[in-house]
């Protein structure tokens, strides 16, 4: 019985072997081309001949590698198009050869190990309405095949591709031959890195450490060469498009763990991108392991490239090393240990994308020695006024009020997280803004933007604590908790020249919360707290002009005409609900006088109503012994002198027993001055209003 069964088995694999060589497969060609056509869903034609031979199959293990397989070679094949797409052709092979694995069949399983490409053409069109002629519409009619389909490598030899696609306006026409020798891996990554440093930046790539950077080095990737060299042109939405590159000759569909070299240098317009390194698992497109170059005009004219919105920036160039996982389902890209230049300053760091979720997500770290504010302005969204009146997203300002009504572009907030660490160590700014260094956290989480902490470097000093914008309400939130410290008065004021000699300094704790689109709106309804001191200092017309203080401006020429006048202490704590900030205390000290203000500042509708009360010291004679009054708006203030006599002793001393409690709160925030030898201004000043009594004798 054995016997009998052996015998049949023999007989069967020889009639296998005998009809695979000798059977004239061309007589299966009409049924072939059918068969193919309706599961395409388009026509598939077989012009030439078909014919089949056995090979043995050397990516098999030890002993299978010795059984022949059945090879078909197939000439001359065509897919066609759909009906609507321009060209009557999507695919055209001179040659097709596979090799397929007899024992599954009995399994309904076709396992072809190896497909070789030869003389190969394809035309991909896309319309304006997303129809694509490379997804096959299959008839719904056709019931599903109980077969399964496994593809091995895929090998190619020289080929052309032509794109059109009308939704991107992208128009591409891809050649690839074989290089006439092959280029070992290694060889070329170094090559590919002078190249490209010298055409995105090469001053970049100096400070790069190309062992983090550089790409696979793997031992398959050492082993493996570029074998093809390919070459782009054609336009992408209507600009200029050329590009050159390398790449293997065999992609392995099933081995995720085999890499396909690849080496592109692509200009897209005046955007630069290089790359070198290698792919795997390339059915999913995934596992890329890139060193990357980067340069062009402005990152924003990245997004239609990579699909990322970025900020409209100077002219930049980045070198560093990506890998990145694609999947339909979400995708990971990683940027690592990178450094560029956006216009005159330096960027470092690593970066994350990760999408797939309700929204993009960025994390990473980044950081830079020497920055630039104008370059830096792009990055936080601070455009300057022509690139908003370019872009039609200017507010004009109304003529009656003088906080700013620009509304707030949040829009970023809302289509990407974020977690990144930025820290800047120094900072190159204009002599109207002395911010010399920055580092913070910034988190972004469905619209809701924290900076905390945020700590910076202004005037010599420090400003320091945390801020929240919540773009997910309307109107947006916002909140921040800020405490400054040793801001120097010299530093904070560089143009004006009664500050030159000044060793005055600022400190205070400011707690504020709102909601509002603007500046404006974001302060008429404000809630808070502004505790504020200048010790030592002085105040002018020209100090308050720079501080754009226009009713403060006002005031001080009432008071003291055009002269500087030396400030002991200046000290205020403003309590704010609803938009209404009332002074809680407000004195300035000086060597003729101490001055009280009293009254509400009302953000909602920019109006004033203040009481500024002076104190003369001793016998000195001081200029203004009535009080004044401050009402009007914030664009037009009213300031006069209150009519009728001075308030009496008895009513003084009952307010500066109001001030006591206020006065205590502001001592906390007396920190010890680090320039100024004698003893702090602010601190015997306020020390005398919690005693409740006038500073220095002053007298009513």
């Amino acid at each position: 019985m054995l016997a009998w069964i052996v015998g049949v088995l023999l007989v069967l694999v020889v009639a296998l072997i005998l009809l695979v060589a000798f059977f004239d497969w061309n007589r299966l060609k009409p049924t072939i081309d059918d068969e193919v056509s309706a599961a395409l869903g388009r026509s598939f034609v077989i012009n030439g001949d078909l014919t089949a031979a056995w090979q043995r199959e050397p990516s098999e293990p030890s002993l299978r590698r010795l059984m022949p397989w059945p090879t078909f070679t197939a000439h001359d094949i065509h897919i066609g198009n759909p009906p609507w797409a321009r060209q009557s052709q999507f695919v055209k092979l001179d040659t097709l050869q596979l090799r397929i694995s007899p024992l599954p069949l009995l399994l309904h399983h076709a396992y072809i190990p190896f497909v070789r490409l030869d003389g190969w053409g394809v035309d991909l069109e896309r319309t304006s309405k997303d129809q694509s002629n490379w997804e096959l519409n299959r008839p719904q009619n056709v019931q599903a095949s109980n077969w399964k389909l496994t593809l091995g490598t895929i090998a190619f030899d020289k080929g052309d591709i032509l794109l059109d696609d009308a939704k991107t306006r992208l128009n591409l026409h891809v050649t690839i031959a074989p290089l006439q020798q092959a280029i070992p891996y290694d060889q070329l990554v170094a090559q590919a890195t002078d190249e490209s440093r010298a055409d995105v930046g090469h001053n970049v790539g100096n400070g790069v450490n190309t062992e983090k950077t550089t790409p696979d080095t793997s031992d398959k990737a050492k082993h493996t060469a570029y074998q093809f060299a390919w070459t782009a042109t054609g336009t992408y939405q209507g600009t200029p498009v050329n590009g050159s590159g390398k790449t293997g000759a065999v992609l392995a569909l099933q081995r995720t763990d085999q890499p396909f070299p690849v080496q592109a240098r692509l200009h897209i317009g005046d955007s630069k991108i290089a790359l070198v390194g290698t792919l795997t698992d390339p059915t999913h497109l995934a596992a890329l392991n890139l060193r990357v170059w980067f340069a062009g005009t402005s990152m924003a004219k990245l997004y239609p490239i990579l699909g990322i919105t970025l900020p409209d920036t100077p002219p930049y160039a980045t070198e560093g090393h990506l890998s990145a996982e694609l999947h339909a389902q979400g995708s990971r890209f990683s940027y690592r240990d990178f450094k560029g230049r956006v216009g005159e300053s330096d960027l470092g760091g690593n970066l994350e994308v990760v999408t797939g979720g309700p929204r993009m997500k960025l994390t990473g770290d980044v950081h830079s020695q020497l920055l630039r504010f104008v370059d830096l302005g792009p990055l936080v969204g601070a455009d300057s006024t022509a690139q908003k009146q370019q872009r039609g997203d200017t507010t004009p300002q109304p003529r009656d009020k003088a906080l700013p009504v620009e509304q707030f572009h949040t829009n970023r907030l809302r289509t990407m997280d974020a977690d990144v660490t930025f820290d800047a160590a120094h900072i190159e700014h204009p002599a109207s803004l002395p911010i010399d260094a920055l580092s913070t956290h910034i988190n972004i989480d469905n619209g809701v933007l924290k900076l905390d902490p945020l700590h910076t470097s202004v005037a010599g000093g420090t400003i320091e604590g945390k801020l929240s914008m919540d773009a997910s309400a309307q109107p947006m939130r916002t909140a921040f908790d800020l405490r400054a410290r040793h801001l120097q008065l010299k530093r904070l004021f560089p143009t004006v020249k009664s500050m030159e000699n000044s060793f005055g300094e600022i400190n205070g704790d400011v707690t504020m919360s709102g909601a509002g689109g603007s500046v404006s709106e974001l302060l008429s309804n404000a809630n808070g707290d502004v505790k504020l001191l200048m010790n030592n200092g002085a105040i002018s017309k020209t100090l308050l002009e720079a501080a754009g203080l226009n009713v403060a401006n006002v005031v001080v020429e009432r008071m003291f005409g055009d002269k500087t006048v030396q400030i002991n202490c200046a000290a205020t704590n403003l309590a704010g609900t609803n938009g209404v900030f009332t002074s809680r205390l407000f004195v300035l000290d000086t060597a003729d006088a101490t001055i009280n203000v009293n009254g509400t500042i009302n953000f909602s509708n920019e109006q004033l109503d203040l009481d500024v009360v002076p104190h003369t010291k001793g016998l000195r004679v001081f200029s203004l012994r009535s009080p004044l009054y401050v009402k009007g708006t914030f664009k037009d203030p009213d300031v006069g002198v209150k009519p009728g006599p001075l308030l009496l002793r008895g009513g003084g001393a009952v307010a500066l027993a109001v001030l006591a409690a206020p006065a205590a709160a502001l001592l906390a925030v007396i920190v010890p001055s680090r320039e100024a030898a004698e003893s702090n201004q602010c601190q015997q000043v306020l020390s005398q209003l919690r005693s409740g009594s006038l500073p220095n004798g002053g007298k009513k």
